[in-house]
């Protein structure tokens, strides 16, 4: 038989699904697969009910249902302080996932190079070897994970098309400051290249930060990307609605990608969202409220276990150390973890480009007796070290 597309050999399958399968193997508690164990809100559960039974069944208006993308713009233009037009300046699409991947086809052409930071989550890497990019990776140094300016521009230097900036970041939990923004900014119009934002934790924030819209900047409005979804602010990844906002240009070719990608999201989901993107403004600070608390309870657990580890500024994802374990890999750690202590994370290295092995990722978007049964399970690990 032929050979199969040689650009698949370039990168592997997920590994955070792969520990999502050894968590199910072994029966362990899952702070890998970056998902609640809690439900949506309840009045978000009965529009989706009613909207089946208002039938909703068929295609909605491929780039997204009218009143869903009225209802999104109606919300970023608070969020973002921009002037948004419902039909063009956004494109719906299947997930974050999707939209990045549409963000991506829809700047760059085979050969465009593109800058990532490292660590990165890792479907930006696979994106840009599907788009026929190439990927150039700056590094993010612990323990804060910053860039070094001169390195950054360096980067730029090298005739790059567009830079993807997950802010707040997967896996890392930094948010960038806005003056980290601003010389970002400053290089992508200095040197005529797109910035690709991955925004779904925008709303998961943890004080004193603040998250700020690269887009918002002078200047960088027709030259951004913003992709986000709802799965995030509203407990709902298995829904898959994204979508990207940016000048009526670049929405122009976006819908054009959308379209051969996907067509479109699901029509009944997309009629049921605008129910949470009508949630008043204590919604959001009710939802950092609860993430924050999430993250003390787990973060209590690390202290108590003696596990050093990086302090999650947003999102809802921890860099654990285990350096003093003197494991074989990360990889190998993060099994022994699930058999031996019951709980699942993440091997750090398939975050990083470079060659780190000494971390591993877990993720706290849980339930507290879910966080207080799997930090019981991690103490077990005080006298290992």
């Amino acid at each position: 038989m032929p050979s199969i597309a040689k650009r698949l050999n370039n990168f592997t399958e997920s590994v955070i699904r792969e520990m999502t399968r050894v968590a199910n193997k072994y029966d362990a508690i899952n702070l890998s697969q970056g998902f609640p164990d809690f439900d949506p809100p309840t009045e978000l559960i009965a529009a989706a009910k009613l909207a089946l039974d208002r039938g909703f069944h068929q295609y909605a208006v491929t780039w997204g249902a009218p009143n869903l993308r009225n209802a999104l713009i109606q919300k970023q233009r608070y969020w973002m302080g921009l002037d948004l037009d419902p039909d063009t300046n956004i494109v719906v699409t299947c997930g974050s996932t999707e939209a990045m991947m549409t963000a991506m086809m829809t700047a760059c052409n085979p050969g465009d190079k593109v800058i990532v930071f490292s660590p990165f989550y890792e479907n930006y890497g696979a994106d840009t070897i599907l788009t026929g990019a190439e990927p150039i990776y700056v590094p993010l140094c612990p323990p804060d994970f910053n860039f070094d300016p001169d390195e950054l521009r360096n980067a730029f230097k090298q005739g790059v098309k567009a830079l993807v900036l997950c802010n707040p970041s997967n896996p890392t939990g930094k948010v960038f400051t806005r003056e980290e923004l601003q010389y970002i900014a400053d290089l992508a119009q200095e040197f005529d290249a797109f910035v690709l934002t991955d925004e779904v934790y925008e709303h998961i924030v943890y004080a004193p930060h603040k998250h700020t819209y690269i887009a918002s900047l002078p200047g960088m409005f027709e030259r951004t990307l913003s992709c986000s979804s709802l799965s995030k602010t509203y407990a709902i990844t298995g829904w898959r609605l994204g979508y990207v906002i940016a000048s009526a240009e670049v929405i122009a070719g976006a819908k054009k990608v959308h379209d051969f990608l996907t067509v479109g999201a699901a029509a009944p989901l997309q009629e049921a969202a605008v129910t949470a993107l009508n949630f008043p403004l204590s919604y959001y600070e009710e939802l950092q409220a609860r993430y924050a608390r999430m993250r003390n309870c787990f973060l209590a657990y690390l202290d108590q276990a003696g596990l050093r580890y990086t302090m999650p500024q947003g999102a809802y994802y921890v860099l654990v150390d285990i350096s003093d374990f003197g494991a074989e890999s990360d990889t190998a750690f993060c099994r022994w973890l699930a058999k031996e202590i019951g709980v699942a994370a993440v091997p750090g290295s398939s975050f990083f480009k470079e060659p780190v092995r000494h971390l591993i990722r877990f993720h706290f978007a849980k339930r507290e007796e879910t966080l207080v049964a799997a930090g019981e399970r991690l103490l077990k690990l005080k006298h290992r070290s």
